[in-house]
């Protein structure tokens, strides 16, 4: 009876784990940190990065010449995240939120 209910659990969880995949073209946005040295200035952002690939590594790369090009340096990217996490991180973002 075991044997027969492996091929049902396993297309379940190939279906369960096809749905949590990021869809192709889905939108990647990275929270980080940046500073201005001279004064010292901090500042915590959110930004839209590419999803190609959407993780920390490659939105730093992304980043960190947006940000330079604004005199701020990247500190670091702490997550990768989609649409759905923009709302929690907006207020903490405040003017840095979407400007780089």
């Amino acid at each position: 009876m075991i044997s027969s209910a492996l091929p049902v659990v396993l297309a379940l969880a190939m279906a369960i784990s096809g749905g949590l995949a990021a869809p192709a073209g889905a939108a990647c946005f990275a929270d980080y940190k940046a500073k201005q040295d001279h004064p010292l200035r901090l500042h915590y952002g959110v930004a839209e990065v590419s999803d190609n690939p959407c993780n920390t590594r490659a939105a730093a790369r992304e980043l960190a010449p947006r940000l330079a090009a604004g005199g701020w340096t990247l500190l670091n990217v702490l997550s990768t995240f989609g649409p759905e996490g923009l709302d929690e991180r907006k207020a903490s973002a405040g003017r840095y939120f979407l400007r780089y």
